[in-house]
């Protein structure tokens, strides 16, 4: 069985990368789809980011689970994968929960 450290780790993890992917596709994809008209790279960052939300809502759901945490760090979990860099603002948090 994997550890609970382990996934609390690869929330962190996927948490970072599913904010750095929104910021391609907001930075990146985008501009390149709707400046200089080439849709793929939306198609293919959008994508990516889709599949590291996906990850980022089921590892959060996994981790307050195996930790037993009130349905409220569900619920913040949550609104910072909805929320511009907010996996990297609850990601302070994250970091706490794992020194304690």
């Amino acid at each position: 069985m994997i550890k609970t450290a382990d996934n609390l780790g690869k929330l962190r993890i996927t948490g970072m990368a599913e904010a750095i992917s929104w910021v391609f596709l907001l930075f990146l994809a985008m501009p390149l789809k709707y400046i200089w008209g080439e849709p793929l790279a939306v198609k293919i960052v959008g994508w990516i980011h889709g599949i590291l939300f996906i990850a980022y809502m089921l590892l959060s759901l996994i981790v307050v689970q195996e930790k037993r945490w009130p349905f409220k760090r569900l619920v913040y979990a949550g609104l910072a994968a909805f929320l511009p860099f907010g996996t990297w603002f609850y990601d302070k948090q994250l970091k706490k929960f794992a020194q304690a």
